[in-house]
């Protein structure tokens, strides 16, 4: 049975990620009594204030149990659930705990390529690209089996492209921004016109907090995104109009770019390289009159602030840097 106080606890598994931590907060001021476990490792996202932080590695599953000996929470979020046996391990720890457990999974589980848009919770699950893709599907099925069978109160949540200020969303991260700040060329896969949905993560946690201690949830997946989609030619022109400079674009092939870096290739054919546009219709069923607020040009803004502010975050990733090169000088258009 789930603890009974006079607001609702909420354990997060993790808590100091770019989307976990808008989370947090916002499960804070919504009036939920908060804890988070997580290793306490991140330099980047401070706990949420008045959250109780509670230091284990989940992995760690005798340090998780002694960190969790005794408690019981109306809500579980978990965050840092990537496979089967991770979750299986979570849900053998926790069983007769939790009144909800909250599966974060991804949108990058729907259907790749989709046949059709926009796309909804209904979409199909198949992704036969991206290792990452099918294990969360793979945890989703289990979590409905159990559901099905057993009436294991879960909810899962599919974010997209969620990002803070912290998070450029390119490979390679500042890689990209010092290319364009250095007037060098910079990859964008394709021929730039895919659509891609960019959502800013205190957009995400508005709607997110919604979904606690909601039986209507229960036995529902959702996802929440931005309505705003940009083609990743404008993604692009966005950060570099935020850096101050022009973006010198050259378009090269999803699958020329996977036949010289298997792992990023993945992540592009996978994911990045399919517009993907949602319909939120079913979040608001719950989060009444909830909308992004947060356009791009906003956050783009905020993620070169951020990182101009200190040179030591402005790392860029050497190898990845030459890999454009060689894509460059492979692929880039010549007059003939």
């Amino acid at each position: 049975m789930a603890t009974t106080t006079s607001s609702p606890t909420v354990l997060f598994i993790g808590g100091t990620g770019v989307i976990s931590t808008a989370c947090a907060r916002a499960a804070v001021t919504d009036g939920f009594t908060v804890t988070l476990l997580n290793r306490g490792a991140s330099s980047t996202h401070a706990p949420a204030p008045g959250a109780e932080v509670l230091t284990a590695d989940i992995r760690d599953r005798e340090a998780t149990a002694t960190a969790l000996q005794g408690r019981s929470f109306d809500v579980v979020v978990d965050f840092l659930t990537f496979t089967t046996d991770q979750l299986t391990a979570n849900l053998d720890l926790l069983e007769g705990r939790f009144g909800q457990y909250v599966f974060i999974s991804s949108a990058s589980a729907y259907q790749t390529p989709p046949t059709h848009g926009p796309v909804t919770e209904s979409t199909p699950l198949r992704n036969p690209f991206w290792q990452y893709s099918r294990d969360k599907i793979a945890c989703e099925d289990l979590l409905v089996s159990r559901y099905r069978d057993a009436g294991l109160p879960v909810t899962i949540v599919r974010p997209s492209h969620t990002y803070d200020h912290t998070l450029l969303p390119f490979s390679g991260g500042w890689t990209v921004v010092q290319r364009m700040l250095d007037g060098r060329e910079v990859v964008v896969p394709g021929d730039g016109t895919s659509w891609w949905t960019l959502t800013h993560h205190e957009d995400f946690a508005r709607a997110f907090v919604r979904l606690l201690d909601r039986p209507q949830a229960i036995g529902e997946a959702f996802h929440i995104t931005s309505d705003e989609a940009l083609t990743w030619d404008q993604i692009h022109q966005e950060v570099a109009a935020a850096a101050g400079v022009e973006a010198r674009i050259v378009h090269i092939a999803s699958d020329a770019i996977a036949a010289n870096d298997a792992e990023l290739g993945a992540s592009l054919v996978g994911d990045k390289s399919n517009s993907m546009v949602f319909d939120n219709t079913k979040i608001r069923t719950i989060a009444a009159g909830w909308n992004a607020q947060v356009p791009f040009r906003r956050g783009a803004a905020e993620m070169v602030a951020w990182h101009l502010a200190d040179p030591s975050r402005q790392r860029s990733d050497r190898e990845l840097d030459a890999l454009y090169d060689r894509l460059l000088d492979a692929y880039r258009p010549r007059a003939l």
